[in-house]
């Protein structure tokens, strides 16, 4: 009896150790470290924006849990390519920094904007080609029609027109360019400033009440100082910061986008 109690005593302990071995091997397999991994992209400007919000969601995620998986300045490139593909996964609400001590909202490049402007002076390009050449080919037409009435020849036709008719059409030819070429000229500048994004127009939401609004800004580098409005709705002087970035995908566009920061006004402003 002892014998063998104490046999049994012994194999239960040799079981009580191989399975608390057993128990040990498994806990240290569960928690060696392993490295982080996420979803491979491969070279950044040919990644599609399915892939980058894929990686942008695992990215974000993970650093909120406590485990950054690639680094900040990656992050930003990343976020930054999704905001030119346009992706919605990229778009935040106004925000405080608590280092700036400021308050701000993102701004992305309004197309429909910038067409509506680009519409409108294209018909005053149009509107100042018409008085520039109209009075020309008016005066052209009615000399020819005058001369083929009369049934003279072209070396005879100038001096019978009379001299009413070339001073009066002189003065309608030069008004037509004095009108006319002023307007076009700028128009062709305005149009050219859009194609190339020097004036570009950026919305975004208030930071203040958070409804939407948007501006006409310049970005070439002569402008330094950055434009401010009034919202429409709160009335909060705002102040759009742009950023400017070359696209080569764009036929020498330039990609616009900013923020548009809440300006704190003094009492003696408020007052006025």
């Amino acid at each position: 009896m002892g014998g063998g109690s104490s046999s049994g005593v012994l194999q239960l302990t040799i079981s009580r150790i191989r399975s608390s071995n057993r128990t040990f091997s498994v806990r240290a397999c569960s928690n060696h470290p392993r490295g982080p991994s996420c979803i491979y992209v491969g070279p950044l400007h040919s990644a599609t924006k399915e892939t980058l919000e894929a990686l942008y969601s695992q990215a974000r995620d993970a650093y909120y849990s406590g485990n950054p998986l690639i680094l900040d300045d990656m992050f930003d490139r990343v976020e930054l390519k999704l905001k030119w593909y346009g992706s919605k996964s990229v778009v935040k609400y106004p925000r405080c920094s608590i280092r700036k001590h400021s308050t701000y909202a993102d701004a992305d490049e309004d197309l429909s904007l910038a067409f509506a402007l680009a519409s409108l002076w294209s018909l005053f390009l149009a509107l100042g080609s018409l008085a520039c050449v109209w009075p020309m080919l008016y005066t052209i037409t009615t000399a020819y029609q005058k001369a083929f009435d009369s049934g003279l020849s072209y070396g005879t036709q100038t001096s019978r027109l009379g001299l009413p008719f070339v001073v009066n059409s002189s003065i309608f030819m030069a008004l037509g360019l004095v009108i006319g070429y002023p307007v076009a000229s700028a128009s062709v500048k305005v149009l050219q400033g859009l194609w190339r994004n020097d004036l570009a127009a950026l919305k975004g939401s208030c930071p203040n009440c958070g409804e939407e609004v948007f501006a006409f800004v310049r970005t070439d580098k002569a402008n330094s100082s950055p434009h401010r409005a009034d919202c429409h709705v709160c009335e909060c002087l705002l102040e759009f910061r742009t950023k400017v970035e070359q696209s080569a995908l764009r036929l020498g566009r330039q990609w616009v986008y900013g923020r548009i920061y809440l300006v704190r006004r003094s009492r003696r402003q408020r007052e006025l």
